[in-house]
Order: C-alpha cells, then sequence, then structure tokens
C-alpha cells in the first residue's frame, strides 16, 4: 500500500499546474528549434543546456 501511496504522490506533483507549463514550453520550445534545417537533437540540446543551469 505504501508503493501506491508514493505513486499517487508523485502523480499530484507531476501534474501540478507549473509543471504542466514547464512541459509545454519545453515542447514548444524543442519543436520550434527542431524545425531549424541543420539544426539536429543533439546540436538543440548543446545549446538549451545552460538555459537548465540558469
Amino acid at each position: 500500500m505504501e508503493l501506491l501511496s508514493h505513486l499517487s504522490i508523485g502523480f499530484g506533483v507531476a501534474f501540478t499546474p507549473i509543471n504542466l507549463l514547464y512541459c509545454l514550453i519545453g515542447c514548444i520550445l524543442g519543436t520550434l528549434i527542431g524545425v531549424l534545417p541543420g539544426i539536429g537533437p543533439v546540436a538543440t540540446i548543446a545549446m538549451l543546456l545552460p538555459a537548465t543551469y540558469a
């Protein structure tokens, strides 16, 4: 039963509005940069990685 309790807490945290907003922003940003010609997934991750630590 403890496993289900922790699982429900995790889903509760994951589906808060601010976390869903961050997911939406990440998807939109990834799609916009992924459309650019000549820039693949590896280059996109390399460019956006510093934004994670800013």
